[in-house]
């Protein structure tokens, strides 16, 4: 044979078993990942929802090659299905009652584990099917059901009591939103440290630096034309809001600043201790309950604020906390739980118990632009160490078992 000849042979057969390789590669990195998405619900985007949304938006989209299968428990909206490598299936029943939530995992999601086959199944809101033999990846946000149990109504209590501990002992993996969380699942429940990964929450790109003619125009829509401090979140006495008017009533009483109170977020269960500290405030007329608020309205009025006061008793990481750092906003937090590991120094700490904490912050804003203009610098360097972006790969990396 010629040389030439052989030189084509040689090439050729080096080329067809370089390209068998790279094809047994690419089918190495194949991967079936199977999501709970029951939180992903068109303009109700909230907590476990919005990290749901974030996370997996990044993973499909960086990931073309792994197929995901979305397991819903009543209709979907396109706008949650990121790519072509998504497989959206709807699994009864909705899951509105704690039972219903074990009847959607112990069943539909486990039969329906058995007839996809996945390497996988992720479940960003802590729950799983104790009886599926599928390697499972759990997400916990909090655990402030044990701190808190009298906060919470008694069928989730019961549910929480009887299934938590058992999901994630089930768990191959647990990932936690900080490492508050992960030091509370050791500490409270037994979880094995080494079982734990930490993924911090990221934020929107929605919230940005607010212009001074939104912020005018802001305020003229929301609060009468004037500043005002700003909440979002649940309506729930273990964030505080109760705390929160009792103290914004003494400030307006000492400062007769005109400074307004707006309060945003569905009413959550047992609020009565909010709507009585509301009953007994002087100054009702300026503390405004905006209810649920628009996933394009949140960061105009997020960023139009005085300040963003976050005072609540309890928090896995708090992610209203990172929208204000990247809104440009000065914050007042608790000093309790994850508030701090999120803020660093980038907000005024006050402990949510002390009330006359609580006023003095209100009362250093007020009365100090400098404080206002160093806590935002100071936020602009804290919110570089949270990213979607950071977090869709810690999480995607603990799905591959890398």
């Amino acid at each position: 044979m010629k040389v030439e000849n052989l030189i084509i042979f040689y090439s050729k057969e080096v080329f067809d078993i370089l390209l068998v390789k790279f094809i047994n590669i690419l089918i190495s990195f194949l991967l079936k990942i199977a999501v709970n998405t029951r939180f992903l619900l068109k303009n109700k985007l909230e907590g476990i929802g919005r990290v749901t949304h974030e996370v997996l938006r990044r993973m499909v989209q960086n990931h073309p090659n792994d197929e995901f299968i979305f397991f819903f428990d009543r209709s979907y909206d396109n706008e949650f299905i990121y790519g072509k490598n998504v497989n959206p299936v709807v699994l009864s029943p909705p899951t509105r009652h704690p039972i219903l939530i074990v009847a959607w995992f112990e069943f539909s999601v486990k039969r329906a584990l058995e007839e996809y086959q996945p390497d996988v199944f992720f479940s960003p809101d802590g729950f799983c099917s104790l009886r599926s033999d599928v390697r499972t990846v759990v997400l916990v946000h909090d655990i402030a059901y044990q701190h808190f149990p009298d906060q919470v109504s008694f069928f989730i209590k019961k549910f929480y009591q009887n299934f938590q501990h058992r999901y994630l002992q089930k768990a191959t993996e647990v990932i936690t939103v900080s490492h508050f969380v992960k030091n509370d699942l050791v500490d409270t429940i037994g979880i094995p440290s080494n079982k734990i990964h930490v993924a911090h929450n990221g934020c929107s790109s929605n919230f940005t630096p607010i212009d001074e003619f939104t912020k005018k125009e802001t305020e003229k829509k929301y609060a009468n034309g004037q500043p005002y401090f700003f909440y979002v979140g649940a309506v729930h006495p273990r964030k505080n809001i109760q705390g929160l008017i009792t103290a914004f009533d003494i400030f307006k009483d000492k400062t007769n600043a005109p400074h307004q109170l707006l309060i945003g977020g569905r009413f959550a269960w047992q609020t009565g201790e909010v709507k009585t500290a509301f009953d007994n405030a002087k100054h009702k007329r300026d503390i405004q309950f905006l209810g649920f608020i628009e996933e394009t309205a949140l960061p105009k009025l997020m960023g139009s604020s005085f300040a963003f006061v976050y005072i609540s008793f309890f928090e896995g990481f708090g992610l209203p906390l990172l929208e204000a750092m990247e809104c440009e906003v000065p914050i007042i937090t608790s000093s309790v739980s994850s508030m701090p590991e999120v803020t660093g120094d980038a907000a005024i700490l006050v402990n949510p118990h002390n009330l006359d904490e609580i006023v003095n912050a209100l009362l250093q804003y007020y009365g100090n632009d400098d404080l206002r203009t160093n806590k935002i610098e100071i936020g602009r360097q804290q919110k570089e160490k949270f990213n979607w972006n950071k977090s869709a790969e810690i999480i995607y990396k603990v799905l591959i078992n890398d």
